[in-house]
């Protein structure tokens, strides 16, 4: 089990079940954190990745606290598949610092490696984009709108405790690729002094093409920051970049039943009332069963495909 990130300068890049992931990111400024907190996690078999990238109102120490509680919401649910309870108490964490005036936008997103299918949930941030290594296309990645009145659904996170969360499914072949990021490139303005938004950032991935995944973040920040004087310099700014490696994952019996054994040894130590809760898997056949019978979890990505779960993009 494995839980990277933070909210200080990076550029790098992890690999995880299923996923390579670069990560760049720049506090606003000289400060050692800034307010945008990105984390990545891999469950105890590297099944289950899981990505959050927050950008939380505010700088500094106080955000540096926050990042520090979101790492342990991260390791509680490493080993958990379903993410809607790691949402809403995400929310529930911010609506409870909502009163000094905290809160954040934020993308939760949760890989299934034996599925290829990966989870996102929106929460009032820029939409991701997705590219299509097979069309070579670079396109928005969201999900349908609800028609009619409903309970608020989708805001940032701490605003309303009874905001409800949505969540969408896509299914990565391999070499495409998810980009998040912060809003510092959405705001940030074209040659002709008007703001980028998100379609501005869309075509301006689209213009760079099929490049290199390694190479893409430092291409789209460099031509985002020679189009007009003050970009990115305003805010603190980051990229995040995960490409499906196709790569199937293979582990002994020895490294499964070691993975086994770390996870009894940490429902041993909760037995002390002040130590961390254990990061309890999900009960069902596919992420139980799956970790030593494969067969189970590509089961499970079958019949989510029967059920129609699907995303939306434009």
């Amino acid at each position: 089990m494995e839980v990277w990130g933070g909210s200080q300068l990076t550029t790098r890049g992890v690999a995880f079940g299923g996923l390579d992931a670069w990560v760049y990111s720049k506090p606003f400024g000289n400060a050692q954190h800034g307010g945008d907190v990105y984390y990545a996690s891999s469950c105890a078999t590297g099944r289950i990745s899981r990505l959050l990238l927050a950008d939380v109102s505010g700088h500094g120490t106080p955000v540096a606290a926050t990042a520090a509680d979101l790492r342990t919401l991260m390791r509680r649910f490493v080993n958990r598949l379903d993410q809607s309870e790691f949402v809403r108490l995400l929310n529930q964490q911010f609506t409870e610092l909502s009163g000094a005036g905290t809160f954040a936008t934020a993308i939760a997103a949760t890989l299934f490696e034996p599925s290829r299918r990966m989870t996102i949930c929106n929460a009032g941030h820029p939409r991701p984009l997705l590219y299509r290594a097979a069309q070579k296309q670079w396109q928005f990645l969201g999900h349908q709108a609800k028609a009619g009145p409903s309970t608020p659904c989708n805001l940032p996170l701490g605003l309303l405790s009874i905001s409800e969360y949505e969540h969408f499914d896509v299914e990565l072949e391999s070499g495409d690729c998810v980009l998040s990021y912060t809003d510092a490139l959405i705001e940030s303005n074209d040659a002709g002094g008007e703001m980028l938004g998100e379609d501005g950032v869309l075509r301006i991935a689209r213009l760079l093409g099929d490049r290199a995944p390694e190479k893409l973040i430092d291409a789209l920040l460099s031509e985002i920051a020679d189009r007009y004087p003050e970009n990115l310099s305003e805010d603190d700014v980051t990229v995040f970049l995960v490409r499906a490696n196709g790569r199937a994952l293979r582990y002994s019996l020895g490294e499964k039943l070691g993975a086994m054994m770390r996870f009894s040894g940490s429902l041993l130590r909760a037995l002390d009332p002040r130590a961390e809760r254990p990061p309890l898997p999900d009960a069902n056949l596919a992420n139980i069963g799956g970790a030593l019978i494969p067969a189970l979890g590509r089961r499970w990505r079958s019949g989510r495909a029967a059920s129609g779960e699907n995303f939306s993009s434009e």
